[in-house]
């Protein structure tokens, strides 16, 4: 059958969040507090998992996020709340 694979990435001026997840099961997320990559993976199944990096790339993902958000508060900052 078919399955949902699922990344998200979002990032406020205090936070940031990187994940991917398979069939609404986790099974990656970026813990930025403690530096690292986390897998929440029950015990009974085989492992998964990605490529070395991943982590660093969830980080770089991180300042681009941050950089965007910055431009777009710019870039809006004179527009109407209303039409």
């Amino acid at each position: 059958g078919l399955h949902v694979d699922l990344s998200i990435t979002g990032c406020s001026d205090s936070d940031g969040e990187k994940m991917y997840s398979l069939d609404g099961e986790e099974k990656w997320f970026a813990d930025f507090i403690n530096h690292r990559g986390v897998y929440p993976q029950p015990s009974f199944i085989d492992h998964i998992s990605y490529v070395e990096g991943v982590y660093d790339n969830a980080v770089a993902q991180q300042q681009v996020c941050k950089s965007n958000l910055k431009k777009r508060r710019v870039g809006m900052k004179d527009i109407p709340l209303e039409n």
